[in-house]
């Protein structure tokens, strides 16, 4: 066995299996019914089951704001659960790739957020996710690779872009805030990137450590909006700017998500592409899925009823917020 994917039966993990599998790689993935990531003995027995050389783990809690009041919930998930998958992985002598997110960071500044910056996370959810982070890096220093991501959107699940297509149909006007800056990213091209830099992982050509795996360029939840409303042929002035303090959340949001991407060159991997150009290449599949929203606590990466705030998150589950009315 080369490849295990936890967290399988999510928007991401759906996606990377499609990939490893049309590229005809040997890999099994694992939904949370499968294998849940909270129980070491259950991770223990996967990995000594399955022998993988290397191990992507897209389970996580995503529902940011009731992480607020169920930390520990939260952590048992973002941040035990890497950490068995770790000593796992440790045991048995495979890689680990961990999916992250741009919470981690506080949000606050003004130029792309490199990959080696100080992290300071402003919520529960982003606290547990920074402890999943530090577990992995700590127990595997020379086989773990962390990969943060934020404003996923595709096919396989809930997601803000969905949800905007879906209000273009329903709503005259669809109000958006417009003061939260980020990459929206089709879970495609993490996916893509996800399965070259284990590649990489396992040629030894990609050194362990910290990448950024979002889009080019930059936008706002507003922004997006608008260009999904374009590409819809639809009027992209029915998509009306406010601000985040009309739609106020137990969680803290960042209002800076902008990653910087110069690891992947170490790596020999070109970063993502532009968001624009991904969200075009997107918008068949998008159309032609019936989505399913996932809301429950434990899904995959990215990341409650997403018409309350059409903002959206980084997470799957958390995605289909926005801060629409």
């Amino acid at each position: 066995m080369r490849w295990l994917v936890t967290g399988a039966g999510g928007m991401l993990g759906q996606d990377v299996l499609a990939r490893l599998r049309r590229d005809g790689e040997t890999a099994v993935g694992l939904d949370r019914a499968a294998l849940d990531i909270t129980d070491p003995d259950m991770v223990h027995e996967a990995i000594e089951v399955h022998r993988p050389r290397i191990v992507l783990n897209c389970a996580a809690w995503t529902a940011v704001d009731d992480a607020e009041a169920r930390e520990a919930d939260a952590l048992r998930v973002n941040g035990d659960g890497p950490r068995h998958l770790a000593e796992a992985c440790a045991k048995n002598g495979a890689r680990l790739l961990q999916v992250s997110t741009d919470y981690v960071f506080s949000g606050d500044a003004t130029a792309p957020y490199p990959e080696d910056a100080p992290t300071r996370p402003r919520g529960a959810y982003a606290r547990t996710k920074l402890e999943g982070e530090r577990a992995v890096l700590a127990t595997l220093p020379d086989a773990a690779y962390v990969v943060r991501t934020a404003w996923l959107y595709g096919a396989g699940g809930g997601n803000f872009v969905d949800t905007m297509i879906r209000l273009e149909s329903a709503r005259d006007t669809v109000d958006v805030v417009n003061d939260q800056q980020g990459q929206p990213t089709w879970t495609v091209d993490l996916a893509d990137r996800l399965v070259r830099l284990g590649r990489a992982a396992l040629a030894g050509t990609a050194p362990a450590g910290v990448y950024h795996g979002t889009s080019g360029g930059r936008t706002t939840w507003f922004g997006l909006a608008r260009e999904v409303f374009r590409l819809l042929g639809a009027d992209p002035e029915r998509v009306r700017p406010t601000t985040s303090a009309a739609f106020v959340r137990p969680a803290p949001r960042p209002a800076y998500s902008v990653l910087g991407h110069d690891r992947w060159a170490l790596a020999g991997i070109e970063p993502v592409r532009d968001w624009r150009e991904a969200l075009a290449a997107a918008f068949p599949a998008l159309l032609g899925e019936d989505h399913t929203n996932r809301t429950s606590h434990t899904s995959d990466e990215n990341h409650a009823s997403h018409e309350r705030h059409i903002s959206g998150e980084s997470h799957e589950s958390d995605e289909k917020k926005g801060s629409a009315r």
